[in-house]
């Protein structure tokens, strides 16, 4: 049972297709090129470390590829092992994020994009067209959200409905990003192996709708869509208009003490009368002509071709386009494969390693890292405030 149970997993993981793999675990490697779409000072240096802290027995799989530097762009891709598409079956992409300097201001994307055909890797920056952008994009308290875009028409479409973070996943600790596309259009987004989204992609972006608004056909102008008037044959009552809207309160005495001579005469304080209605309305009837609200007739959208939508066939090359507010983001663990149970794989062998012992080993690292190297704060000396209360009674003394 043992060795069918282990075959099947050989099977399995013979049978996932990887179009690409990266760990990081010596280098970050020739086959990855540094933009050079912006000039020397504005472009931020790409470092291969495991960060300030990390877990001891997973150094190795700490490592990863750090955008470096604060206020600089970093732009680096680097071609697939092989072609992939999502026209002929599932599409996996995976990764590691670690944003390491993160804190109440930290302000970063952390993204990856996949692109098609042939790219000018020297070149590779914002303007260049890619498929899919998949990743997290944080700044302060406004921005908590995992970007998912897809490219249509060359328009980039971005979810309708925001796949927010919560507060527990905006830390500085490693997180894994997930996503799985199928042929069919479904989806499915996770993070940190739980879903946070999932659907058909035909209901979340703004890919062309079955049916669109007959642009020939408008509301005739004598369509009356208001469901009530005021009654024709109402009659303002006699007298209406001469009800005050204050009175003088009836309850009010005058005061013993008042004098008429000093004070003037005594008026008792005007109060809000109960019989004033306001400005007189017709009541509200039925509207005989009313014909309903005005709908206006769809026709077939055209442009309506759920067989093209987030469907490429030539995936070439991955790449981390990014303006850095803040330094310090690590990615690591790429992976581009048809094969969910394969990223699952990875994901043991490699972030999970990263997490620790169930998953507080990275914060135990920190934790001890800070203790080493940042000063704690020196408690204020009693003695010193003493004799500081002493040094004000003398003053106050030769005062």
């Amino acid at each position: 049972m043992i060795r069918r149970l282990i075959a099947a997993l050989a099977l399995a993981q013979a049978s996932a297709k990887v179009f690409f793999e990266e760990t990081f675990d010596k280098d970050i490697g020739k086959r990855w090129t540094v933009s050079e779409w912006k000039d020397a000072d504005s472009t931020g240096k790409w470092v291969h470390t495991p960060g300030e802290w990390f877990v001891e027995s997973a150094k190795k799989e700490a490592h990863g590829m750090q955008a470096s530097e604060d206020m600089k762009f970093h732009s680096i891709s680097a071609p697939l092992d092989k072609k992939a598409s999502t026209t002929d079956g599932t599409l996996v992409v995976q990764f590691t994020v670690k944003h390491e300097k993160k804190d109440y201001a930290f302000c970063g994307g952390g993204y990856i994009k996949l692109l098609p055909g042939k790219v000018d890797a020297k070149a590779f920056g914002g303007d260049t067209p890619y498929s899919i952008m998949f990743g997290p994009d944080l700044c302060g308290y406004d921005v908590s959200r995992i970007h998912l875009i897809f490219e249509h028409n060359g328009e980039n479409l971005l979810k309708t409905d925001e796949i927010k973070l919560d507060y527990a996943d905006k830390d500085e600790f490693t997180h894994l990003y997930t996503l799985v596309l199928e042929k069919d259009g479904s989806y499915e987004v996770f993070l940190d192996q739980d879903s946070k989204a999932q659907g058909n992609i035909v209901d979340g972006w703004d890919f062309p709708d079955k049916e669109i608004k007959d642009p020939e056909v408008s509301k005739p102008e004598d369509w009356v869509d208001t469901k009530k008037i005021p009654d024709p044959e109402a009659v303002k009552p006699d007298g209406y208009d001469d009800i005050p809207a204050e009175i003088p309160d009836p309850e009010a005495e005058q005061p013993e003490d008042w004098d008429a001579e000093e004070d003037g005469e005594w008026e008792p304080p005007m109060i809000d009368n109960p019989d004033y209605k306001g400005e007189w309305k017709a009541p509200m009837i039925d509207n005989p002509d009313y014909k309903g609200p005005w709908e206006h007739p769809l026709i077939p959208n055209e442009a309506y071709a759920p067989e093209t939508y987030a469907k490429y066939k030539d995936l070439t090359t991955v790449g981390f386009e990014l303006w850095t507010v803040n330094g310090g983001s690590i990615f690591d663990n790429i992976l581009v494969t048809d094969d969910k149970k394969y990223a699952d794989k990875m994901a043991d062998k490699t972030w999970k390693k990263i997490k620790g012992e169930e998953g507080s080993g990275e914060k135990e690292a920190k934790e001890a890292w800070k203790k080493e190297n940042e000063p704690e704060e020196e408690p204020e000396d009693e003695d010193d405030e003493d004799d500081e209360d002493d040094d004000d009674e003398e003053e106050h003394d030769e005062l």
